[in-house]
């Protein structure tokens, strides 16, 4: 891994032309088999639609501690709400994070069929005007370049550029406004986010000029992501790696306290509740390393111990217990 991340202009992956979404393709998968993170632009996203979300996202988090607390992740479950500062620990061997968040998932109604199955539930919203339609439609802008990315991906691995299509069309996807608060010179042991890797598909990151976000090269040096304008850091999660068999790597990352207030919005993209994920030209060692299982298994097993008391939920809304988990 370089000390400078890969910065990809992925418009061409909407070219007409194979050959032209190819160049995008050899980009990427190059990127996704070295450092397992990139920035991307040409994603079509306007500037003053980021500023936007950014001012949404403080928005929430200006709200009186009481209105947080009510859409607790406790109470709404399936992944879906807000949680508070140290009530998460992505790092088991570290000290609780110092950050909050709001987690946003696939927006159902409430007689949805789908309603009651894993990290099927309905989204709780604050009471801000249009904060609900602002962030639903980063939701799908995000998903929209995610898919897009996995065309990509596709061209790379030699598969039909429509291979991942029917694993992501009802994906358990979750759009997270984080929080990290100022340093303010206060001595502390927790970090802002402890040392993990991403548990999906990919992540699509976003944020708003704070520096921050740090990754472990593969020789164990730690160096700062920098932060690029206009433009998204992607990274490659443990799913995608093992659908890869381990030819996408995912990589170790972590937030430090910043010295001043930090916002990022990151969109993770893991495959739908039902796909069951195989490594992909696998032999019979590869699938005894990573046996097939389906994409909400997979998250809740990676889920479950992230919160203290566990936010994840099943049909019958009984706490889950599982491994360790990391976002």
């Amino acid at each position: 891994m370089n000390d400078t991340l890969p910065i990809i202009d992925i418009s061409g992956l909407s070219a007409s032309s194979k050959a032209d979404r190819a160049v995008v393709a050899k980009m990427l998968g190059r990127a996704c088999r070295d450092t397992g993170f990139f920035a991307i632009t040409g994603h079509g996203v306007p500037a003053g639609t980021m500023r936007a979300l950014f001012d949404a996202s403080r928005r929430f988090f200006a709200l009186p501690e009481p209105d947080r607390a009510a859409l607790s992740i406790h109470r709404h479950g399936n992944n879906r709400g807000y949680f508070g500062l140290a009530e998460e620990r992505l790092d088991p061997g570290a000290a609780p994070d110092r950050k909050e968040g709001f987690n946003i998932g696939l927006d159902l109604a409430a007689d949805d069929p789908e309603i009651g199955r894993p990290f099927r539930g309905i989204n709780p919203w604050p009471a801000l005007p249009g904060w609900r339609e602002t962030m639903l439609a980063h939701f799908e802008r995000c998903l929209s370049i995610g898919r897009i990315l996995h065309r990509g991906f596709c061209l790379d691995l030699g598969l039909p550029e429509d291979f991942f299509a029917p694993a992501l069309d009802r994906s358990l996807a979750t759009l997270r406004l984080l929080r990290y608060p100022a340093a303010d010179g206060v001595a502390t042991e927790a970090p802002g986010a402890g040392e993990h890797t991403d548990y999906g598909n990919i992540t699509i990151l976003a944020v708003e000029g704070v520096a921050g976000l740090e990754l472990r090269r593969r020789d164990g040096v730690w160096i700062e992501a920098p932060c690029v304008e206009g433009a998204f850091i992607v990274n490659i999660g443990d799913c995608l790696m093992r659908w890869t068999n381990d030819v996408y790597v995912s990589t170790p990352h972590r937030v430090r306290v910043p010295e001043r207030e930090r916002l990022s919005i990151a969109f993770f993209l893991d495959p739908n509740p039902d796909v069951v994920v195989s490594p992909i030209n696998g032999d019979a060692s590869a699938l005894r390393r990573y046996p097939p299982i389906t994409g909400a298994d997979y998250l809740r097993s990676r889920l479950d111990a992230t919160y203290d008391p566990p936010a994840v939920r099943d049909p019958g809304d009984v706490p889950v217990k599982g491994a360790p988990s990391a976002v």
